[in-house]
């Protein structure tokens, strides 16, 4: 069974100083929630910087080449077209339709790779600490080990400014 510490802030600048303070005496916090993006939250978890830039780099290139490769291929084998004495393999007529393949192929490759690295979609298991998160609160989470004394981290807790601290319990 794991358990975990639930914390509310009420204010970002808040949740801000009391995140350093926790991290400075030892405890490891294992998520924040914010009914809204918090400039500097990532650098103060520690976090590593995203890759999804390369996902959407990998999907827009591979994307680009299908695009080029399938107009190449029918202009120049599947049914070429004299248009008043132009090449059959006109490349700057191919450049439009390769750009929105890029930019399609790019899309998706980000969602798909959002959806898979988060495990959200269908038959995913929602965790909803609590719903009052998603209107105007701010809430961190500390996992704490089963045989760890959870007193000593709501005491760090409280020096730090949080308010409605909860045990929970996910089986």
């Amino acid at each position: 069974m794991n358990k975990y510490i639930t914390a509310y802030y009420n204010d970002e600048e808040d949740l801000l100083k009391g995140l350093k303070q926790i991290k400075s005496k030892g405890v490891e916090v294992a998520d924040v929630l914010s009914p809204f993006p918090v400039h500097g939250l990532d650098k103060a978890l520690g976090m590593k910087r995203s890759r999804l830039t390369r996902v959407a780099f990998t999907g827009g290139a591979i994307g680009a080449m299908i695009g080029f490769g399938f107009q190449a291929w029918v202009f120049t084998q599947a049914y070429p077209l004299n248009f008043g004495g132009k090449p059959f393999l006109a490349v700057p007529s191919f450049i439009p339709v390769t750009f929105e393949m890029a930019v399609l192929f790019a899309a998706f490759s980000m969602v798909f790779a959002f959806l898979i690295h988060n495990k959200l979609g269908p038959g995913a298991a929602a965790v909803i600490h609590d719903e009052r998160i998603t209107d105007d609160r701010f809430l961190l989470v500390v996992k704490v080990a089963d045989d760890e004394n959870t007193h000593t981290i709501e005491e760090v807790l409280n020096e730090a400014g949080a308010h409605g601290i909860t045990l929970k319990k996910k089986n």
